[in-house]
């Protein structure tokens, strides 16, 4: 990357984490307000109920999901807001017209939306130290996978933002596709405890093998192989970003 490019992705970056921080109150402090009532509702309250699940005590089962759902969510909502939002100022023309590779342009605003989500991961990581002791058993396999789960939301969320054509369409995916899936993706539950059959259907769910990647880094277990988490993992966001290059380098959905 010479210089001048790298300035522009540096530029582009620095402007999305100013975006979100100036406006804390609001991106980062109610994640870990809701990631507290989970832990109260869920931890607390229902798994004292539950008791263990795979070897660990039902909060400790359960926090590492939740840390993973709430880096989803950020990191997806950071992108996909903030591009529908220069695109719908115009100022995506700017973009469009500079001499910048849309592969900078890509990696700006990812690198924003992964910056939140570790932000966001890292917070609710300390609000479940005032209930659980954390232990991490393979801290490189915990630091690739939320790097690479929120590269893939990232650009998840940037393809959602290119085509919608309204703030109502930047909805749609995350209550009706990414919300349904999370919740399904094994955050309370192991897939050992499903019939056969859905254990089988829910290993077409992409987001069971991040959580549980995620779990294998704090807990060492995990219900899917770990090569296979990080298989998915790659090809997905080799899949998300050739669409959202080809998205941009094509002006689909910027250009009027």
């Amino acid at each position: 990357m010479n210089k001048a490019y790298w300035v522009a992705f540096k530029s582009l970056l620095i402007k999305e984490i100013t975006r979100y921080s100036r406006i804390w109150v609001q991106t980062l402090v109610p994640p870990a307000i809701t990631m507290t009532l989970y832990f109260v509702i869920f931890g607390n309250l229902i798994g004292s109920r539950i008791g263990e699940m795979g070897g660990f005590s039902y909060m400790a089962y359960i926090v590492p999901g939740l840390i993973m759902m709430s880096v989803i969510t950020n990191s997806y909502s950071n992108v996909a807001s903030s591009f529908f939002s220069t695109k719908m100022q115009r100022n995506i023309e700017e973009l469009m017209v500079a001499p910048v590779p849309n592969y900078i342009i890509i990696a700006g605003y990812v690198g924003g939306g992964v910056s939140r989500g570790l932000a966001v991961g890292f917070i609710v990581s300390m609000v479940s130290m005032f209930f659980v002791d954390l232990h991490i058993a393979h801290l490189s396999v915990v630091v690739a996978t939320v790097l690479l789960t929120s590269i893939v939301f990232s650009l998840g969320g940037l393809i959602n933002a290119v085509y919608a054509k309204t703030f109502d369409d930047i909805s749609i995916i995350p209550t009706f596709i990414l919300t349904p899936l999370t919740y399904l993706g094994g955050v309370f539950y192991s897939l050992s405890l499903l019939p056969e059959f859905w254990q089988g259907v829910s290993k077409l769910n992409p987001i069971v093998y991040m959580v549980n990647a995620f779990r294998y880094g704090f807990l060492g277990v995990s219900d899917v192989s770990i090569v296979t988490s990080f298989s998915v993992l790659v090809a997905f966001i080799v899949a998300l970003y050739s669409v959202a290059w080809y998205l941009i380098s094509r002006g689909i959905g910027l250009r009027t």
